[in-house]
């Protein structure tokens, strides 16, 4: 085939330059230069990996290793100023001299700081950068926030960042709006260390279920398109979730927690280092009854790493993730609003299930020079869902079982200029995913308005299709002044679908099923942004960034009544943003953005004058906003943080039918403000207690296109608690919803069922025992 064989002269050109490239332009060092080199630890001598040594003034710097080293080569003569930083730390500096041909140590002790936002970012380039360099919105939570949280759903953590909203359906399940309504669609990209946790063929939006979040060591969200960097799905945001490094000597870890509704959840870890090997092992079992009828919930999760340092200037780190997660109902089963008002608990689709296997596997090999990092990351991933989702079983009742392997590669190549501080990134992303779908009508049994029981009858869907992509993207940096920086970026994503129909073709009726055939995309993302440090606490900046989408596997080849799926189109975005980042008295930080989005090609569902029904690229969107993030130190102990959005998402170009028309409404399922406010209190004069109280707003929004039903919002609030009992020994307690506020994490509107409202969870109390 034309695709394959273009992918594959790709593939083999793509590789052997950037082979060709590393070795032949890795700066050597000169014999009159000399070197720093040194440990960056924390303030209670534990190493850091991860952080981020620059030396001020040159293109030089370097990101420690597991075991908390760095190194800095190429020096010339002189005295510099090193500076050290790390998320969730504050930053430290210090001026070393250099003699030629000599190496000079400096270590770096950083402590944690309650209010700053981090200085390091990791999404924005798949590098170590300067927020101050970066020209975009990226909310990041550390390791010791994931610690104080708790988190039982990954909402617990994420609601807290300006302009991000996760819903919980049932379960660990969840619809994500950043800068896009509440939706299903694949316009988010979700990463563990930096490798997609599924093919962009076969997206799923309750992918953070399938990563174990409680025992993450960060997560990082990038608002806005980044399909320059990463891709097709890459609109609405990325959210990024990093694993732990292992230590450097012997820990061991346990944590129990029980709450009501019998959930429990026992998480352990283990982790050491032995000469050049640093191994973390995590472990995460969660049980809970769920607090609404049939809605039990099991998940097995467990995490390996394994870092190993080949020579001073090389590792690799291997990744071992699997989960295994057992859920009764499978969606946010949304009742009658007199239901949801008189007996929320009520669960009246407890016959559907969702039964997810995600598997994945990868080696990040690394080189690094004096002034350039070559880095390529060989992965496998194997992902499988066996689902019955209770939204259909009115209309289209049926059980899908669909699965994929993933194999491929990230390749990287990034070069330091000291033109300039010139930055050029180089690299080259594959991936190879062949799967499958089966989906088996049945006859579902309702008593007294409750699905009881589901018997299948007929295969209406049963084909094989490979999801291939090859994309080289190229990024370059560079600062005209001392105060202002330029980024650019392109990506040239290569896409294709080759789709095998294992039954007869089907031209009518409400199950039809397309020929067997390929479909191949073709598709170019640049992007452009600057950012100009006005002084050394307040800093400016402005993007361009286009983003767009491939149609996935589900929405081409499962066909369902529309004339025609095959032929759609990817879904286009532009986006433009501004932003201001700053310090005040050095207590206080904030981060302020406006961002202007279109949405162009979007796909509708269109129902023609003959009664036909067709998906067409006929849609147009407009999403505009505002995110403001602030932290402050009060005082010694007593901090607080802040988060605002308003946003308003419209149609801009909507037609579904010839006499329907909702362009200039609001898009449905889109809250307009999205607010949350934490005080934490740790009391000097008490030892090893820390308290918190939080504050969520989820403002009004549409349930309907017409724009003819609305829901409120709601304010909820969270208490948290944890007391260091002895010195290995900490208790702690969560109450969440704690005034008990009836809410809905999700509605809409029918002239069918009229107003319908998924229930969110009563106040619920956490307590548990970590050693």
């Amino acid at each position: 085939m034309y695709m394959e064989d273009r992918m594959n002269r790709l593939l083999k050109g793509g590789v052997f330059a950037l082979l060709v490239t590393a070795l032949a332009s890795s700066p050597l060092t000169a014999q009159d230069h000399g070197a720093i080199t040194g440990i960056v630890t924390n303030s209670r001598a534990e190493p850091l990996s991860n952080a981020r040594v620059d030396v001020e003034g040159t293109a030089r710097g370097g990101v420690t290793d597991a075991r908390g080293r760095y190194r800095i080569e190429g020096l010339a003569a002189g005295r510099y100023v090193v500076v050290a930083r790390r998320i969730g730390q504050k930053r430290s500096q210090t001026t070393v001299s250099i003699t030629g041909g000599q190496i000079t140590t400096a270590d770096f002790s950083l402590t944690d700081s309650p209010i700053l936002m981090s200085e390091i970012v990791t999404s924005a380039t798949r590098e170590e950068e300067l927020r101050t360099e970066v020209a975009a919105t990226i909310s990041q939570i550390g390791a010791s926030q994931i610690d104080a949280v708790g988190p039982a759903h990954p909402a617990d953590l994420l609601n807290s960042l300006p302009g991000v909203y996760v819903n919980q359906t049932s379960g660990e399940g969840s619809m994500v709006a950043i800068r896009q309504p509440q939706t299903t669609d694949p316009v988010y990209l979700f990463l563990e260390d930096g490798i997609p946790t599924r093919s962009t063929g076969f997206f799923n939006h309750n992918a953070l279920y399938e990563v174990n979040v409680p025992q993450a060591g960060g997560i990082e969200v990038t608002k806005g398109p980044s399909s320059a960097l990463y891709g097709s799905d890459a609109i609405g945001g990325v959210i990024n979730v990093t694993t732990r490094a292992p230590s450097l000597r012997p820990q061991f870890g346990i944590t129990i927690e029980g709450g009501e509704d019998t959930w429990g959840r026992i998480l352990a870890s283990g982790s050491n280092s032995f000469g050049a090997n640093g191994v973390r092992a995590d472990l995460n079992l969660t049980r809970t009854d769920g607090w609404r009828q049939g809605t039990d919930y099991d998940r097995q999760s467990a995490t390996i790493r394994w870092d190993r340092e080949l020579s001073g200037s090389a590792q690799v780190k291997t990744v071992l993730t699997y989960s295994n997660i057992n859920q009764q109902t499978a969606g946010s089963s949304q009742l009658s609003e007199a239901d949801f008002n008189s007996n929320p608990e009520l669960n009246t689709t407890p016959v559907s299930f969702r039964d997810v296997k995600a598997f994945r596997a990868s080696a990040a090999f690394e080189i690094n020079g004096s002034a350039s990092n070559f880095s390529v990351t060989p992965f496998f991933r194997f992902n499988s869902m066996d689902l019955l989702p209770n939204w259909s079983l009115t209309f289209d009742p049926a059980i899908w079982e669909t699965q994929n392997f993933s194999t491929g590669f990230l390749t990287k190549y990034r070069i330091d200029f000291e033109s300039l501080r010139g930055r050029l990134i180089a690299g080259l992303d594959l991936d190879l995913s062949p799967g499958e779908r089966l989906e088996t009508a049945g006859t579902p049994l309702r008593e007294a308005g409750i699905f009881t029981q589901f018997t299948p009858t007929n295969s209406i869907y049963d084909y094989d299709v490979t999801f291939r992509e090859a994309s080289p993207y190229v990024q370059a940096e560079f600062s005209p002044t001392h105060r202002l920086r330029v980024t650019t970026g392109l990506r040239a994503d290569f896409i294709g679908y080759d789709y095998t129909n294992n039954l007869s073709d089907v031209t009518t009726g409400q199950h039809r099923r397309p020929s067997s055939t390929t479909v191949s995309y073709e598709h170019l993302s640049p992007k452009a942004g600057v950012t100009y440090r006005v002084s050394d606490a307040f800093n400016l900046f402005g993007s361009y960034r286009h983003g767009f989408r491939s149609p996935s596997e589900g929405q081409l080849f499962r066909q369902g009544s529309s004339t025609n799926t095959v032929d759609l189109d990817p879904v286009k975005v532009n986006s433009f943003e501004t932003g201001a980042r700053g310090l005040v008295a050095g207590r206080l930080s904030y981060d302020v953005s406006a961002y202007y989005m279109t949405k162009t090609d979007d796909i509708v569902r269109l129902t023609l004058d003959d009664g036909t029904r067709q998906a067409s690229n006929a849609g147009e969107t407009l999403h505009r906003g505002i995110e403001i993030g602030v932290a402050s130190e009060i005082a010694d102990g007593l901090s607080i943080s802040g988060s605002y959005s308003y946003q308003k998402h419209t149609f801009e170009d909507w037609r579904p039918t010839s006499t329907l028309d909702f362009s200039g409404n609001e898009i449905q399922s889109a809250p307009q403000t999205i607010a949350a406010a934490s005080l934490n209190y740790s009391p000097t004069f008490i030892a090893g207690l820390d308290l918190s109280a939080e504050v969520t707003r989820v403002g009004s929004y549409w349930l309907d296109e017409g724009n003819t039903e609305k829901y409120a919002g709601h304010n909820l609030l969270n208490l948290r608690g944890s007391f260091k009992a002895l010195s290995r020994v900490t208790v702690f307690a969560r109450l969440l919803n704690a005034t008990n506020k009836l809410y809905a994490e999700r509605g809409q509107f029918t002239g069918f069922r009229g107003i319908e409202l998924a229930p969110g969870r009563p106040r619920t109390l956490f307590v548990g025992l970590q050693y």
